[in-house]
């Protein structure tokens, strides 16, 4: 049998695939083409496995919504994070001079960059909107570093398929592919609303991935690891999906 292309998959309709054959025989097409995510194992891997393939084919390069200045929301809602550790404190005195962010693994030039770094490189700003899993929301301007400018720098393999970041509590990370990591609206944020971002919001540097719920966008990032696996980079697939049991591909 030939392998299923993506086309034929649009062609005929996801909905229509899994109305017809069942949840799990379309997953098994849809593998076919390589549109698997990493949680497509257990009860719910097959629908976890038909939603990632339709968003993947549907809206692969589609963009989040983008709001005018007017509608930045008054009082955002920070959400509360844990105390501040000695090293935090420290870093914070210095005005994070002295914060890095390193990234590894599958690349051909491992880097370290300062916010400097990160600030001398090509910026962008977007007006979005964090809609946390819990049900509130805010919109805010965020100003970062796209973060496909750091990967162009460290040169991602060609076998990796995804990308690992970490806060400073080591238990505290998250991980997307490759697709969603090279999306224009995927930056490394260091200012928010004309300033520095605030340590409430993930102050001093945030990973904003508006196509995605809040809990992807991880604050206090420190390191970013490139993988063809991310069995053994920590528990389950991230920090949310471990003491939650949330998907691991969270689109909007």
């Amino acid at each position: 049998m030939k392998p299923i292309s993506r086309r034929k998959l649009i062609t005929g309709g996801l909905a229509t695939t899994a109305g017809l054959v069942g949840v799990g025989a379309a997953a098994t097409l849809i593998r076919r083409a390589g549109l698997v995510p990493p949680d497509c194992r257990g009860p719910y891997g097959p629908g976890e496995t038909l939603t990632y393939a339709a968003q993947r084919i549907l809206t692969r390069h589609s963009m989040a919504r983008e709001f005018s200045r007017d509608m930045i929301s008054k009082t955002p809602f920070a959400n509360e994070i844990a105390p501040p550790t000695d090293l935090f404190k420290a870093h914070q005195e210095k005005g994070f001079s002295d914060w890095r962010l390193t990234v590894g693994g599958m690349v051909a030039r491992p880097g370290s960059f300062s916010l400097s770094d990160l600030k001398s490189m090509p910026m962008r700003s977007q007006i979005t909107e964090v809609a946390c899993e819990e049900g509130w929301s805010y919109i805010a301007e965020w100003i970062g570093t796209p973060l496909y400018e750091v990967l162009h720098e460290v040169g991602p393999l060609s076998e990796a398929k995804y990308l690992a970041y970490f806060s400073t509590d080591p238990n505290w990370w998250e991980s997307i592919d490759l697709t969603d990591a090279m999306h224009p609206q995927t930056c490394l944020t260091w200012g928010m609303n004309d300033g520095d971002l605030p340590v409430p919001f993930g102050g001093p540097l945030r990973m904003r991935i508006p196509r995605q719920l809040g809990y992807k966008s991880v604050k206090f990032i420190t390191h970013i690891e490139l993988a063809d696996t991310l069995k053994g980079l920590g528990k389950r697939l991230g920090y949310i999906e471990q003491d939650y049991a949330y998907s691991w591909y969270a689109g909007m």
